[in-house]
């Protein structure tokens, strides 16, 4: 198995995420280190089902890909947000 294009896909995910995360939630500018650490490691939590349903819907249906990858991308970055508002409470 070729795992370079799984490696490439997951930067690419993990980047476009941090991304959303960023612009969907400026008060991730006042968030403690340690609240940006749990954003991620919830999103990296997060990260095997979403790819898992994403090589799923694209091979299911392969001209939704793109559509995917960014259903994908958003459903990190909420996770991310999700931790950062509760450590806000």
């Amino acid at each position: 198995m070729n795992t370079n294009a799984i490696d490439t896909l997951g930067k690419k995910l993990g980047d476009t995420a941090l991304t959303l995360l960023i612009r969907l939630y400026p008060d991730v500018r006042i968030a403690t280190p340690e609240q940006l650490d749990a954003a991620c490691a919830a999103m990296r939590a997060t990260a095997r089902p979403v790819v898992d349903e994403l090589i799923d819907d694209a091979c299911d249906a392969p001209g939704v890909a793109h559509l995917a990858f960014q259903s994908a991308a958003l459903t990190l970055a909420q996770e991310g947000i999700r931790v950062l508002q509760t450590a806000r409470k």
